[in-house]
């Protein structure tokens, strides 16, 4: 399934939060939560997550120190600050809203919709 790149975008940070909130983690760690959590339906690259880090950790949300793994390689780790508690709770309450939107348009949608005679399927795309 490809999820568009809008809403990957705007659901990257309360993400990130959120598994930060678990505990820390090194950067890969976060990327295989992240498609742990989607059951692989969300794959995220570097390239997306670690200018999220950064930022995060400019706005005070994320900390992060080095360390050294089971296998002695060097990694950095990120860690939830009490400003990006905060700040995932605003997220949390923000997105409850908007899924909440969403569920009652999706129902009054499907409540809506023109019933086909039994046996006719509908169209993938283009029915409303």
């Amino acid at each position: 399934m490809h999820i568009d790149k809008d809403l990957v975008a705007a659901s990257a940070t309360p993400l990130v939060l959120g598994i930060l909130a678990e505990g820390d983690l090194h950067g890969y760690a976060i990327l295989k939560r992240v498609a742990d959590l989607s059951g692989g339906r969300m794959q995220w690259s570097d390239g997306m997550l670690y200018p999220l880090l950064h930022r995060l950790e400019r706005q005070g949300h994320v900390s992060s120190s080095w360390g050294t793994s089971e296998a002695g390689r060097r990694r950095k780790h990120y860690a939830l600050t009490p400003a990006g508690r905060a700040a995932l709770v605003q997220r949390q309450e923000q997105w409850s809203v908007v899924a909440d939107a969403l569920k009652q348009v999706w129902q009054h949608a499907q409540d809506h919709a023109p019933q086909l005679p039994a046996g006719l399927a509908r169209p993938a795309e283009g029915w409303a």
